[in-house]
């Protein structure tokens, strides 16, 4: 017997693949491992995608943890209006009015509107309390009744305050929800050519804090009567 018959008969038959029912070719077995190599390359692209949108959206959630976030109206400058209102009075036949109030209180607006679509000029200030509500101040100059309608969101009177000698109309919007906007509770009250309406969204006592700081000017304008001309 050869050598060569007797190291055949030792070695391992090729083994029979399920698919084929016989044993791979040599080409058939090269074409099977280029296939797997490239399922593998397929999967690992896949996992480095998936990984690289993980890192993406960590790194996201990290900076958006980071980065300090605030309020943009309460971390404005506050506007100086008495400065604002200094420049402007002259230019209207009352002076215009400027609350002095405790500390605690800031104003983000400060403006004298003029050439309205109501013809009505109007100086405004927009104030933001200790609590953080809004109130603002709206000086109308020869108003009319439309225009005072239009300021309280047309809503009807609830009634009378008489706040340090000054008679206010009141306006009640706070059971109407959002409907009401910035102009949940209001009071209008007129002096000289002047009609102030003080309208927001604060509590009552915030709302007095203001009216008395307006008392004086008030009187200085004319005899104050509640609500419009």
């Amino acid at each position: 017997m050869s050598p060569t018959s007797r190291t055949n008969r030792g070695a391992k038959p090729p083994a029979v693949v399920a698919e084929l029912g016989r044993p791979e070719t040599p080409e058939e077995t090269a074409a099977r491992k280029a296939q797997n190599s490239a399922n593998h390359r397929n999967r690992q692209t896949v996992n480095n995608l998936v990984y690289s949108l993980i890192a993406t959206v960590a790194l996201v959630a990290v900076i958006v943890l980071i980065v300090p976030r605030g309020n943009p109206t309460s971390s404005a400058p506050p506007v100086d209006y008495a400065a604002v209102a200094q420049q402007a009075q002259g230019s209207e036949p009352d002076r215009l009015v400027v609350p002095k109030l405790p500390s605690g209180w800031t104003s983000n607006s400060a403006e004298l509107r003029t050439k309205t679509s109501d013809n009505v000029d109007a100086w405004y200030i927009g104030l933001l309390t200790p609590k953080g509500q809004y109130i603002g101040i709206t000086q109308g100059f020869d108003a009319n009744d439309s225009w005072v309608a239009d300021q309280v969101n047309r809503t009807r009177i609830a009634g009378t305050r008489n706040i340090d000698g000054v008679k206010w109309d009141v306006y009640d919007n706070r059971a109407a929800g959002s409907d009401a906007g910035n102009v949940k509770y209001a009071l209008v009250t007129t002096a000289g050519t002047s009609t102030i309406v003080v309208f927001g969204t604060a509590e009552d006592s915030e709302f007095t804090t203001v009216a008395s700081s307006l008392t004086d000017q008030l009187h200085s304008l004319g005899s104050p009567t509640p609500g419009g001309k």
